[in-house]
Formats: structure tokens, C-alpha cells, sequence
């Protein structure tokens, strides 16, 4: 699996509308919407996995740039979380 970084998504969107969005380039195995954790309101980005590698750079390659709800989507191959120093 290839996890995609999405940003630029309207704020009204849910997993299961971004999931489906997706899934018109090839297979989804999850679609995520981050929130805020007070709010519980959409963070306007989330991360996509597409099922291999050719179909997560199919997805970059038809979705980048494209509309959804009236915002150009940002589509790009997520990269590893970096480490957060302990509190």
C-alpha cells in the first residue's frame, strides 16, 4: 500500500466522500480526514491509501490539481510522520 498526502479539501468532506473520490483511479484501502481534536472539525487535509504503488501514481498524477467542492486539490506521497520530542 502507498499512502497519499491530501491537502487543499473542502472542509465539509468526510472519509467515506474521500474514499469514493479516490476510488475512480483505482483502489482505496482507507481515506482519512484529520480534525482538530477540540473542535472535531475538518484540519482541510487528510492521507488516502491506494492499494500499489502504480495506483497511488495514477492518483497523483489525475487528481493533483483537480476540483473537489470547489478546491484544487494538493496531491503528493505522504512522508514518514517525524518524530515529536516527548514532553
Amino acid at each position: 500500500m502507498k499512502k497519499l498526502y491530501v491537502a487543499s479539501l473542502p472542509y465539509s468532506v468526510t472519509d467515506e466522500e474521500l474514499a469514493q473520490f479516490f476510488s475512480q483511479v483505482g483502489t482505496v484501502e482507507s481515506a482519512f480526514v484529520m480534525k482538530d481534536k477540540m473542535t472535531r472539525r475538518s484540519r482541510g487535509f487528510g492521507f488516502v491509501e491506494m492499494s500499489s504503488e502504480a495506483e497511488a501514481n495514477a492518483a497523483i498524477e489525475k487528481l493533483n490539481g483537480a476540483d473537489m467542492g470547489g478546491r484544487t486539490l494538493v496531491v503528493n506521497m505522504a512522508r514518514p510522520q517525524a518524530e515529536r520530542p516527548e514532553r
